[in-house]
């Protein structure tokens, strides 16, 4: 067995077990956060494309090229070129930058050769990349900057010490005018007018610069000069992507393969991608509780996406977990918190994870909701003998219609919380509970504990009523 399967083999146990116990959450973050530097190379060449392709958006040619190159590189004793360029424009990094390093780290765990392409010339052009106006050119100053800060805060994603760094200015600072014009003689203008953020911008009034146009090339140009075997990048780097292929050809070489990432949905849940100018970012650079809680406000929708995208996880551990959800033996919240200490384990350790972990609970979770004003209270001697779908809609109001209560329960947003000396205990209520009476599941979840609850609440999704009488 490889070492990953080892390690899936002990996480699976962990995933099948409460999620909402510290003690499990310890062992399990332990387990995969030790992935991340964890020696790959011993995966046979198919498991290797596979593993890329499960996080992938497109391989081309394929998958199966792409196991095919690993497996002949590998009997030539080497591993595969990997290039990923980098355009330091910005001081500020988020964990949307972090996802092509990501997989960039897992290429070089499993025994190949990276390249980071520091894009020093093409920085002063500017990405034209669904963009609709020209990017303002940047400095020397500016470059240096930003890649100081970039380097520092994806570090803990990837081993620096492991890789070739390289300037496009040393080649691209002293191409002469005669071989650029006779590389651009061998590409189509109209390939490149045809791209959509081009054609866009010009039916949008908007001009394009010489500069602009000539970027795609430049940045293939990159890929020739290192004679890349693949490239990785965003899935909006397609198409600059494949122009590398091209230039290849013309510079009488392999082409490169590609292996492009996506552009992860934003905290916000508006569909938009994460980027600091829509604010629903998570930077990398922010304190451990401040990432806990910024995982914490996501849509549940986007938990799947997210632990694809950041965690050391298997598509066998995601689809383990998905099953658990739609079983309603996992309930979201506490594989949201899985989610949280993951991507805190990342930047600041497994002791940060849980304490940040800790600190959300103490903040969101009452110990007792006897201090909430204004309550709104159900008296369990007059509606104790009608049904909790009806209860939430004609009595609390909590929810439109008794379908949307039911809903709500098949969604494991409905709970009975009960309250003792010793703290709180919670019982997650199914869409069968939501069409009994409230005495009967009351009276059911009370006489399952110890001790005599102090109080009984109804909680429906963020909505909660007393019970009395």
């Amino acid at each position: 067995m490889t070492r990953l399967g080892e390690s899936v083999q002990r996480a699976s146990s962990l995933l099948a077990q409460d999620l909402s116990s510290d003690t499990t959450v310890r062992q399990l973050l332990e387990e995969t956060g030790a992935r991340r530097y964890l020696d790959l190379s011993d995966l046979p060449a198919e498991e290797q494309a596979r593993l890329i392709a499960g996080r992938a958006v497109d391989i081309l040619p394929s998958a199966d090229k792409l196991a095919e190159g690993i497996a002949a590189a590998r009997a030539a004793g080497r591993g595969l070129h990997i290039k990923l360029g980098i355009d330091p424009t910005a001081t500020d990094v988020h964990l949307g930058h972090a996802v092509p390093i990501i997989v960039l780290s897992r290429f070089q765990r499993m025994g190949h050769d990276v390249t980071l392409i520091i894009g020093d010339i093409t920085a002063k052009i500017g990405d034209p990349s669904g963009r609709s106006t020209e990017r303002p050119p940047l400095t020397d100053e500016d470059i240096e900057r930003n890649l100081a800060g970039y380097r520092e805060q994806v570090r803990p994603f990837f081993d620096f010490e492991q890789v070739r760094f390289r300037h496009n200015s040393e080649w691209l600072a002293g191409i002469t005018l005669p071989r650029l014009i006779g590389i651009l003689s061998q590409v189509s203008a109209s390939s490149l007018l045809q791209r959509e953020d081009f054609r866009n911008r010009l039916e949008g009034g908007h001009g394009l610069t010489m500069s602009e146009l000539i970027y795609p090339v430049a940045m293939a140009i990159d890929s020739a000069e290192i004679d890349a075997d693949v490239e990785l990048g965003g899935v909006d780097q397609l198409l600059n992507m494949q122009m590398g292929r091209r230039v290849m050809e013309i510079y009488g070489l392999e082409p490169q393969m590609i292996v492009t990432m996506p552009l992860i949905e934003g905290t916000d849940g508006s569909g938009a991608k994460m980027s600091k100018s829509k604010g629903n970012y998570i930077g990398l650079s922010v304190p451990a509780d401040d990432v806990f809680g910024k995982v914490m406000s996501i849509p549940d929708r986007l938990m799947e996406p997210y632990l694809r995208a950041w965690t050391e996880w298997t598509d066998e551990e995601l689809a383990a977990v998905t099953a658990r959800l739609a079983d309603s033996s996992l309930h979201p919240m506490d594989l949201k918190k899985v989610l949280a200490g993951e991507v805190v384990t990342a930047l600041y350790g497994v002791e940060a994870a849980m304490k940040a972990r800790a600190d959300f609970t103490a903040q969101f979770s009452r110990k007792s909701f006897a201090d909430v004003e204004t309550l709104p209270e159900v008296d369990l001697g007059e509606h104790g003998t009608e049904g909790i779908a009806t209860v939430l809609t004609k009595v609390l109001q909590f929810t439109p219609s008794a379908s949307a209560a039911r809903r709500l329960a098949k969604q494991n947003g409905l709970r009975l919380v009960l309250e003792t000396g010793d703290g709180q205990r919670t019982a997650v209520l199914g869409e069968a509970d939501a069409l009994r009476p409230l005495g009967e599941v009351i009276g059911k979840h009370v006489a399952a504990g110890d001790a005599k609850p102090t109080g009984v609440y109804l909680k429906a999704g963020r909505k909660l009523a007393q019970i009395t009488g």
